[in-house]
């Protein structure tokens, strides 16, 4: 399979454009992004879809979970990374209390969203039981996202992040919520922390496209989180995230360098800075020597 050239024109991905790539077997790609810079720098390689995380409470605001960001932090950076995508399809989570408590202001956030912050996909964790839900969504003319699986909104009621569908029971209970988002309507699926024999199954049997995430491979699509890939968490990764570079080292060699040459007094170089025309250098100049000379006759006047 070619590549597109980075900056070469490209089609605007769409939710339909999501269907046809399920229908064709052509693997759909996504990354997170929450500020201006990573968002066009994802865009602008060809990622398919870019996703506005809740998971920025810890890469952007060091938070231990997701559970403490807010609608209007969500939105902050979604309008950032909403003026760095051009082509991708912009997703969001709406984060956790934002749709838990009524339907009415689950939809009166995702309006904030796409009002707000140009969003194309809301994002909602839950299966069966967010199934209404979704539907008035919906309803609202708001494209949703599932999630299903480890659901990180959830952490607390389950102990943890730990694989899910361990058991024939539990992989039941997933079958049951990816159908049921099918049938709600929903635009893509994602899957996170499940074996990938049951993601596998949940592909072929639902209509929508499913993205993984420690999904294995024969989801639809796939998707990590950008500082992830980057090595710019601090902490291990899970078994899932592959690294494709090291930004953490780059970032570290270049400030250390950058604190060298000042403390050395190499930066800024004479080509480093700016200096004044040939005509106002030597009006300075001029200026400059009759300082020199002032100073000179104010010193010979203090040793007499």
């Amino acid at each position: 399979m070619s590549l597109t050239p980075i900056g070469a024109p490209r089609q605007k991905i769409t939710v339909a454009s999501l269907r046809e790539k399920k229908l064709h077997h052509e693997p759909i790609t996504c990354l997170t992004a929450y500020d201006y810079s990573a968002a066009r720098l994802v865009d602008e390689a060809g990622i398919d879809m870019v996703l506005v995380g809740d998971s920025l409470a810890m890469t952007m605001l060091g938070h231990e979970n997701t559970l403490s960001v807010t609608v209007d932090e969500m939105l902050h950076h979604v309008r950032a990374v909403r003026r760095g995508v051009k082509n991708a399809l912009l997703l969001a989570d709406l984060p956790y209390g934002s749709y838990h408590v009524s339907a009415n202001e689950a939809v009166r956030n995702a309006t904030r969203f796409v009002k707000e912050g140009g969003v194309e996909v809301a994002k909602i964790e839950g299966g069966e039981k967010r199934a209404d839900l979704i539907r008035q969504i919906i309803d609202a003319e708001i494209p949703v996202a599932g999630h299903i699986g480890l659901t990180p909104q959830s952490v607390n009621r389950m102990g943890g992040y730990k694989v899910q569908g361990k058991s024939l029971s539990d992989i039941e209970q997933l079958m049951r919520d990816a159908t049921a988002l099918d049938r709600a309507g929903v635009a893509c699926i994602f899957l996170e922390g499940i074996p990938r024999e049951v993601a596998d199954l949940i592909t072929g049997e639902v209509s929508a496209p499913t993205i993984g995430i420690g999904a294995g491979p024969g989801c639809d699509g796939q998707v990590l989180v950008f500082h992830d890939i980057l090595n710019l968490t601090f902490g291990p990764p899970a078994k899932f995230v592959r690294r494709y570079g090291d930004a953490a080292a780059e970032i570290t060699h270049a400030v250390q360098a950058y604190r060298a040459d000042v403390l050395s007094r190499q930066y800024p170089a004479d080509n480093e800075s700016y200096h004044p025309s040939p005509e106002t250098r030597q009006a300075l100049e001029a200026v400059l020597e009759r300082k020199r000379a002032m100073r000179g006759r104010r010193q010979i006047t203090a040793v007499e």
